[in-house]
């Protein structure tokens, strides 16, 4: 009588999980590193005024009163 061979396989039986788990967790480490250097480097600056009367105060012709060039 002889007793069967059972073969041992030691490569991982889902290997496209482990693939998956490892792709997800460096998506989410990216978005996070991302994140950070948003708080740090450009949340801390003040939003620029876009209202309507703040562009119209930037694209409105100079007066010549404020002009500093020649007097008339």
């Amino acid at each position: 009588m002889t007793t069967p061979v059972v073969a041992i396989d030691n490569t991982p039986r889902r290997p496209l999980r482990r693939l998956g788990i490892k792709l997800v967790l460096l998506v989410v480490a990216k978005i996070l590193v991302l994140t950070l250097i948003w708080w740090v480097a450009i949340a801390p600056h003040p939003r620029p005024d876009a209202s309507p009367q703040a562009i119209e105060h930037l694209l409105a012709p100079s007066s010549p009163s404020s002009s500093h060039g020649a007097h008339p």
